[in-house]
């Protein structure tokens, strides 16, 4: 057997060699200052090997085996709550805690949403970040839920005192809390197997039965056929999420099929371009820009990186005239044209997420190094190089 030891360093720059869309999944991952080891068995050894070790088995374990997963059925997809024909427009996100103001834990999940508001097309309008109190979370949701399509909340639903987030949100609603026997279920099926399961007393049962006490008349979507926890859903809108980071992008990514995105054509693209220069140097220029491309629906962000340079981003929905050929789009102002016009104005180039992702990764030094600006541009005379950049 062959022990390969991987640094924190090493484990982070394999992080960042993995696609933008696995990163929102592997976040909640953390890598702490303790050597990771990674065991493989290498050709000679697991030929030589009479009974090589069960994949099941454990790192580091001598014989004991995972239990087999649990499998559930998902819910059926219900009707649209916004109406036949109408899909999500825009977003509020909630998250709720005491530890993300005191700084104890690191809110990861309203990057995570951010995220995927912008790849499904959704205008994410507002973040708020409040405590574990009552009358916060029933004003809060109360004009979150008035105001926009989707609101997701994030924390507060586990068994413990603090944990007030059902609670809340069924004052918020004018609703009283009920067990669901289903998830009840769920619940038992999946814990089971754990050793403390038969020595709880009643008030520890009554506390595990918390985090199955909703608001009666909320709809309860099981999104995942390996999680117990459904999203539970108020008014059509209101979607509440456990804080875990890793419970929360997969239930997220899971909760797709069951609520009404936009068309794919309503979906945003994104197309960045780094220069060398200072900010303000490019600053004229991007203002004058932004004016001209915002009847267009073109959006222009710029971004600087210390010692480096500042990466401009646009963001349009007609990538270019062939994405959406046709007569009726004579006039439009196509993103990647666009593009090329700011790499030659500032003298920059379109870079990909991944370049970008790889940029920022680096520490920042003010001693001169090779930049992403040293590589000669592909795209000035070249729309396709702008279309495969282009983030969707």
């Amino acid at each position: 057997m062959s022990v390969v030891r991987l640094s924190r360093k090493n484990i982070r720059l394999l992080y960042n060699s993995f696609p933008r869309s696995t990163q929102c999944f592997t976040t909640h991952h953390q890598f702490s200052s303790r050597q990771y080891i990674y065991r493989s068995m290498s050709s000679e050894s697991s030929s030589s090997s009479p009974n090589p070790p069960s994949s099941t088995a454990a790192v580091g374990s001598s014989t004991q085996l995972k239990p087999p997963p649990m499998i559930f059925p998902v819910s059926p997809v219900p009707a649209n709550p916004l109406g036949e024909g109408h899909y999500i427009r825009t977003a509020a996100a909630l998250i709720i805690g005491d530890e993300i103001l005191n700084g104890k834990t690191h809110d990861r999940n309203s990057h995570c949403f951010a995220q995927y508001c912008f790849e499904h097309g959704i205008d994410l309008k507002r973040i708020e970040v409040i405590a574990d109190n009552t009358e916060e979370i029933v004003e809060a949701s109360r004009r979150l839920v008035k105001n926009y399509d989707f609101v997701i909340t994030s924390g507060g639903i586990g068994p413990t005192h603090d944990d007030i987030t059902y609670e809340s949100l069924a004052k918020a609603f004018d609703q009283k809390l009920v067990h669901h026997e289903e998830t009840i279920r769920r619940l038992t099926e999946m814990s089971k197997h754990r050793k403390w399961v038969g020595t709880q007393n009643a008030e520890q049962l009554a506390a595990t039965h918390r985090m199955a006490l909703f608001p009666e008349n909320a709809e309860v979507i099981f999104v995942a056929e390996d999680i117990w926890v459904p999203v539970v859903r108020l008014a059509g809108k209101l979607c509440i999420f456990p804080g875990i980071p890793a419970l929360f992008q997969k239930m997220l990514h899971s909760l797709t099929d069951f609520i009404p995105l936009p068309p794919k054509n309503e979906r945003p693209l994104r197309i960045q371009i780094f220069t060398d220069r200072p900010e303000s140097m490019i600053a004229p220029y991007l203002t004058s820009l932004q004016e001209r491309l915002r009847p267009h629906g073109i959006q222009v962000g710029s971004y600087p990186i210390l010692y480096k340079g500042v990466f401009v981003s646009l963001i349009g929905r007609d990538l270019s005239s062939k994405t959406l050929p046709g007569e009726k789009d004579k006039g439009k102002v196509w993103l990647a044209e666009v593009a090329q016009e700011v790499e030659r104005e500032i003298g920059g180039r379109i870079v990909s997420e991944e370049e970008v992702a790889a940029q920022k990764s680096r520490p920042p030094s003010p001693e001169p190094s090779a930049s992403l600006s040293d590589a000669k541009p592909e795209s000035a005379n070249d729309p396709s190089q702008a279309n495969e950049k282009a983030k969707y």
